[in-house]
């Protein structure tokens, strides 16, 4: 049934597939050609999903991909470039061409060889093949091999497969959650109805059924296995989960944000600007966890320094006196 064919594409194969067929094109695709072309889309179409619907997964994924580092490109009318009615969108061939000038001796590309059919045996499905066969038809050359892309799509979290599964099946769930803070993890029972990306990072959206009430999980914070408990629920619950959770994160975010000053030209400075607004001192970024995302600052070291929140700037500092403390450093 086209239904259970569109559930069976995971989200971050169809954000593989669509690096992939943007990739694959010089001139651009429009968004009704990927909507209804690759793979992880079109299946959705094919089971009904409207096409508002598909236009907005279409835009969460691009912010995604444009969050974790792949640049896609928006191509307007060549009359009128600020006409995006009929956009076409692609990869920039040249992010990840080799020069010219590169050459390889026979071992080496025998190790490239192996290491691209390790990636492409491992990553990419039937679906992302026959894709780019499709794309094939619509004129673009994808003959010659993408041994300059390394995706850069965070690997799956441990939990994912049985959440993944769980949620097909409309089955509750047990797992062992540890929030920051806290000694010992607590077990959740929950009826899991989406797994969602956000700011990079997986999340489970379900009913917490001992407060009875949606709560959303980063995968990330399960320190166990998930495991099937006794009860099922009506798959009807699941329609528009994925929708309610991302307005969930995105409204906590709305009300949480850094003000930050970022040296130019880092790391730091492109990673934060895909998601940050300017500010008359810096960039001002929202957030939703103040622990991650203290996590992520530390990790740029001396290329961000926080203004405020004092909370998140306090929390910063703690991490980078722990790391220099852990590496010999004094005071």
């Amino acid at each position: 049934m086209p239904a259970t064919a569109a559930a069976k594409i995971p989200p971050e194969e169809r954000l593989l597939n669509l690096v992939v067929a943007l990739i694959a094109t010089d001139q651009g695709l429009t968004k009704d050609t990927i909507l209804t072309s690759v793979a992880g889309y079109r299946e959705q179409s094919e089971a009904g999903a409207s096409k508002d619907a598909l236009e907005k997964m279409f835009e969460r994924d691009k912010e995604s991909l444009r969050g974790l580092g792949v640049p896609i490109e928006t191509i307007g009318d060549w009359a009128d470039p600020d006409d995006l009615r009929e956009a076409r969108y692609r990869v920039p061939s040249a992010e990840y061409e080799l020069p010219e000038d590169i050459e390889f001796t026979p071992a080496e590309l025998a190790l490239l060889n192996l290491a691209g059919g390790v990636w492409s045996e491992s990553s990419m499905s039937d679906d992302a093949r026959s894709g780019l066969r499709k794309i094939r038809a619509l004129g673009d050359l994808v003959d010659e091999p993408i041994i300059g892309f390394s995706p850069r799509l965070n690997p799956r979290d441990p939990a994912f497969p049985a959440l993944h599964q769980a949620i097909e099946a409309s089955r509750v769930v047990t797992f062992p959650y540890l929030k920051p803070g806290e000694d010992t993890p607590r077990t959740r029972r929950i009826q899991p109805l989406a797994l969602v990306e956000y700011e990079a990072r997986w999340h489970v959206f379900g009913i917490d059924l001992d407060v009875h009430a949606d709560r959303t999980f980063l995968l990330s914070r399960i320190v166990g296995p998930v495991a099937l408990a006794r009860g099922s629920f009506d798959p009807v619950l699941r329609e528009g989960a994925g929708e309610r959770a991302l307005a969930g994160l995105e409204e906590v975010a709305s009300r949480n944000s850094a003000l930050l000053e970022v040296n130019p030209g880092t790391e730091a400075a492109l990673r934060l600007a895909r998601r940050a607004i300017r500010a008359e001192q810096g960039i001002r970024v929202p957030y939703v966890d103040v622990h991650i995302f203290a996590d992520e600052l530390a990790s740029y070291g001396p290329e961000v320094r926080v203004v405020e929140p004092a909370d998140l700037r306090d929390r910063v500092i703690e991490r980078l006196v722990i790391t220099r403390d852990a590496h010999g450093g004094t005071s």
